[in-house]
């Protein structure tokens, strides 16, 4: 049995092409319907997201399962097998349980230990269940997928720091204040980087959020959808004066939008109570000048970058810490597989002697109706028990054989030892 992933992703596909393949709800039940159809498949998986797209199955047929896979997908994605092909990737086995296992933990993510992905899988095998084409190998190799990210976040520090500009932003005001949850928060600016960074204002525990923009419209958009309030441009000046804490500004504006002389003016209605102004915009938003003011400090995107730039060395080196833990987890989950060999056996064995068990309870039957039913119920967890320590050093032993070379050999000593392979199986 193989386990395969056949995939594109960011660094295999432009994003075009992602975007044509990606699987919606609709593509997801042809491509399910197509597995109950099958019998090269036995187990599927799909994984779907901006920046890949992967199907994981199991099979004992590679070569023919591998071209009714991407068959499927072309179909699926309307696009010719000639120039798919060259954007894929094709994993196999452990390669394949490596990479499921990277993904998860944020390795192999176009930022290094971006979280979002492991929702992703999480919900994609929820999906997969649900339409009831995962089975043995696929559910625990996804189980084990999630431990592994679990243990990549909690042992590693690969999350921990900010790598995106707007994030760093509001971690470099979490930074200086320790909390946010009863500071002011002036936002001037409403497109994607204010709306990423309101985002992650909101959830560090902003309570008081000011939007500004010169298109009042889509100030009120970003205000009702993160609890805040709009304001004008024309208010800038007055939000300062009344106590503002933070001002984060990011507009496509060519000049200051806050300057010296507009700080300098409301600084003393604030009785120099400090001011933080952290300018994400290219070009800057606030006059650099404004940093020789009194209790008024200045951020710009450069501060920012070198702080960015600092912690994706830091997520670099953490990133080495999850490999490993990636690397121990491979062979965890590569001892679990080999031990499938034996279970077939095992469960022959066990089921032998549960047989044998209830053939002599009948045959007894008639000496042992003097007893009580408590009696007879403890006569019956005697002989199971005793059953079950018998079996014991034959299971340990098989256990133990698993993916070595002589396994095949100690399953067939072992079904002719118990007579595993007679039809009776011990019932008479």
């Amino acid at each position: 049995m193989k386990i395969v992933d056949i995939g594109i992703n960011h660094k295999t596909a432009p994003v075009e092409i992602r975007e044509q393949m990606a699987i919606d709800t609709e593509r997801a039940s042809r491509i399910f319907a197509f597995f109950k159809k099958t019998e090269l498949i036995r187990e599927l998986f799909l994984l779907s997201t901006c920046n890949r797209v992967e199907v994981i199955f199991t099979t004992d047929s590679f070569d023919l399962s591998k071209n009714e896979i991407i068959s499927l997908m072309c179909k699926t994605g309307k696009i010719p097998e000639s120039d798919f092909l060259p954007l894929t990737y094709t994993l196999q086995d452990m390669d394949a349980v490596r990479h499921i296992f990277r993904v998860a933990s944020g390795l192999d993510s176009m930022v290094v230990g971006e979280p979002q992905i492991l929702g992703q899988i999480k919900q994609a095998y929820l999906t997969s269940v649900q339409h009831r084409a995962t089975g043995v190998i696929l559910n625990r190799l996804l189980h084990r997928t999630f431990h592994v990210a679990k243990r990549v976040r909690s042992e590693t520090g690969i999350s921990e720091s900010a790598v995106s500009i707007s994030y760093a932003a509001v971690q470099l005001a979490k930074k200086i204040f320790h909390t946010l949850e009863d500071k002011k928060i002036l936002l001037i600016g409403a497109g994607e980087m204010a709306e990423l960074t309101a985002r992650h204002l909101m959830a560090n525990g902003v309570k008081s959020l000011s939007v500004a923009n010169r298109t009042f419209d889509r100030a009120i958009d970003i205000a009702r959808q993160f609890g805040g309030e709009a304001v004008s441009m024309e208010e800038i000046g007055y939000q300062l004066e009344s106590g503002v804490d933070i001002v984060i500004s990011s507009t496509a504006s060519p000049d200051y939008v806050i300057t010296k002389d507009k700080v300098r003016s409301c600084i003393r209605k604030r009785r120099n109570r400090p001011l933080f102004l952290i300018d994400i915009a290219v070009p800057r938003d606030i006059d650099p000048g404004v940093n020789d003011i009194s209790n008024v400090y200045v951020y710009d995107i450069d501060d920012l970058k070198g702080v960015v730039q600092f912690n994706m060395a830091h997520r670099q080196q953490e990133a080495v810490k999850a490999e490993r833990i990636v690397s121990e987890e491979i062979i965890r989950f590569e001892k679990w597989l080999k031990t499938l060999d034996i279970v077939p056996t095992i469960v022959s064995l066990k089921q032998k002697a549960e047989n044998i068990i209830q053939t002599e309870l009948k045959r007894s039957r008639h000496a042992l109706h003097d007893l009580t039913p408590e009696q007879q119920a403890s006569v019956e967890t005697l002989v199971h028990s005793v059953s079950e320590k018998i079996l014991n050093d034959p299971f340990l032993f098989l256990k133990g054989q698993a993916g070595r070379p002589g396994i095949t050999n100690c399953i067939d000593f072992t079904k002719k030892l118990f007579n595993l392979d007679n039809e009776d199986n011990g019932e008479t």
